[in-house]
């Protein structure tokens, strides 16, 4: 059944969110709500604990008040627990223009042990990326509903294997032409950046036109990210046929050299 909060995702003026807060507060996780909002640019943040819920009470709640962040059907609780974020400008990778770098290209040519392989194992790579991390935003409701839509087959996973070892990873939301990018993690020195490589490369191969990689960072623009306009996101999100999922066979990493 959809919920209330699925319909009302549509119908949030994303466009003109705040660009440096979140765009709505809603605790409302579930896989619906989640698939919806990453369709209408939006990617969740949940607070880890009382305390960061206390925070987004206390840093945004005068802008609730005022209506500059949205609350879906001005519920009379305030649901702090998880922020809503639409961020502008929009970091983006468009596939194709995702850089390994000259060393790190010279050393996959040499490690003919590395491979890369599409949705193998969707939960160890989302659990890898939690682990250890604060704040603690993959919380234990989020993971299920990001199982439940890679079950429905909108949520992938990329894995680095050097031999049989998981050596790194990154896992996102396909939506429409975009796939969001929530997270990746290395255990070996730059897994996390051939796992990125990858899954452009897979991504950009099906059709698909951009990893939105949601925050802006010096390391996520050494991989050729930019930041765009959040409308021209948006525009580009809402424009085309949505693509099917990349392709999961287990390759070579030294092909991306």
């Amino acid at each position: 059944m959809t919920s209330r909060t699925t319909d009302w995702w549509h119908t949030l003026a994303v466009s003109a969110a705040p660009a440096d807060a979140p765009a709505a507060f809603c605790a409302d996780l579930g896989a619906d709500s989640l698939l919806a909002a990453y369709r209408s640019g939006l990617f969740p943040m949940p607070a880890a604990d009382e305390y960061g819920r206390w925070m987004n009470e206390a840093l945004y709640e005068d802008r609730v008040a005022t209506g500059a962040i949205a609350v879906p059907g001005g519920d009379g609780e305030l649901p702090y627990q998880v922020a809503w974020w639409s961020p502008d400008p929009r970091p983006v990778l468009i596939p194709g223009q995702a850089r390994l770098g000259r060393r790190l290209a010279r050393r996959l040519r040499n490690r003919l042990d590395w491979s890369t392989s599409v949705d193998r194992d969707f939960g160890r790579v989302v659990s890898q990326c939690a682990a250890g991390r604060e704040p603690r935003w993959l919380t234990e409701e989020l993971r299920r509903s990001l199982l439940a839509l890679h079950e429905r087959g909108w949520a992938h996973s990329v894995e680095v294997w050097q031999g049989p070892e998981l050596v790194g990873g990154a896992f996102g939301v396909r939506a429409g032409p975009v796939l969001s990018l929530d997270s990746m993690f290395h255990r070996r020195p730059d897994a996390s950046r051939v796992a990125v490589a990858d899954l452009a490369t897979r991504f950009g191969a099906v059709g698909g036109r951009l990893l939105d990689v949601q925050w802006d960072s010096p390391h996520i623009r050494s991989l050729g990210a930019r930041p765009v306009p959040r409308q021209d996101y948006l525009d580009l999100l809402r424009s085309g046929p949505p693509v099917g999922p990349p392709a999961t066979d287990l390759l070579p990493a030294a092909r991306l050299a």
